[in-house]
């Protein structure tokens, strides 16, 4: 098993589609492209950026294996793994194991609110299916299921769990979990607008949504914080932060495949039952992407 290293961006990639719904795979690898070109350090296919409820098991293939053809092994590839059951997520586990991903992030069981023992048997479970290095995602704001260091204790035993997403919106977790767990337990900043502060506490890797629109500047903001270069890494997250902003809403989605529309070209559509953004609402977006970019240029970028 491939070590993954966690440091640098990882973005959340969206999920291609045509103006049908259908997987758009020459768009899917362009997108990859344009973000290895830009120095990420890997990719997170299907996370909740990509849609991975909204996919077909035969969708989830075809994603993995046009991720593969693309990538070569030039970064690391993560699949998400967002399933409603202990045997699914165990079988898409040994699945994606079979197409040579790294490695999973691995959401909790969806649409079921676990308690901690549930919790724990579920992630147990996922980890012994397969040899793959495991991220977990901790959003319990999204999920309803939080990670807590007591519950993450319960798990070091299992040696494919390598790191651990951290979106509680709490950067005193950060701390916490470095202070129990460091050495042990990587802890990845999964929050756009939460980077710069998670970063002085000490994470070191970020799986970053709007990166997909911004994908140079954001490789840069971390290497700038990574570096201890913190006067010119606050101005560029100053610039930044109203884009990331919108990384934490319920229309993430909509908001980072419009932005990316923008920058890079690429179809802004989404699966329903999300809509694309219309009105007011896309224009909002809009205006701050635009006003993003001219702030960019105007401190050098």
């Amino acid at each position: 098993m491939a070590s993954i290293r966690w440091e640098g961006v990882f973005p959340a990639v969206t999920t291609k589609l045509t103006a049908d719904y259908a997987l758009d795979t020459e768009a899917i690898g362009v997108g990859l492209e344009r973000l290895i070109a830009n120095g990420v350090a890997g990719v997170v296919m299907m996370g909740m950026v990509g849609e991975n409820a909204q996919l077909s098991a035969p969708e989830k293939r075809t994603i993995l294996h046009t991720a593969r053809e693309v990538v070569k092994g030039r970064v690391p590839i993560l699949s998400g793994l967002a399933e409603t059951s202990t045997e699914q997520a165990v079988a898409y586990a040994r699945e994606a194991e079979k197409t040579g991903v790294d490695g999973l992030m691995v959401f909790p069981g969806l649409t079921y609110k676990s308690d901690a023992r549930e919790t724990v048997e579920f992630y147990k479970a996922v980890a012994r299916a397969s040899g793959l290095e495991l991220l977990l995602y901790n959003n319990p704001r999204g999920y309803g299921v939080d990670l807590t260091p007591d519950v993450l204790a319960e798990l070091m035993d299992e040696k494919t769990i390598v790191a651990i997403k951290e979106e509680s919106y709490d950067t005193t977790r950060v701390t916490d979990l470095l202070s129990r767990f460091s050495g042990r337990l990587e802890v990845v900043c999964g929050v756009d607008d939460l980077i710069l502060e998670s970063v002085a506490l000490g994470a070191r890797a970020w799986v970053s949504g709007m990166a997909n629109a911004v994908p140079r500047e954001s490789v840069e903001l971390l290497r700038l914080a990574n570096a201890g270069e913190f006067e010119k890494a606050r101005t560029l997250y100053r610039v930044l932060t109203p884009l990331y902003h919108l990384d934490t809403v319920v229309k993430l989605v909509q908001h980072i495949k419009l932005a990316e529309h923008i920058i890079a070209g690429s179809a802004e559509t989404v699966k329903p039952p999300r809509l694309n953004l219309v009105g007011a609402e896309r224009e909002r977006t809009t205006t701050i992407v635009r006003k993003t970019l001219a702030d960019l240029k105007a401190i050098g970028y």
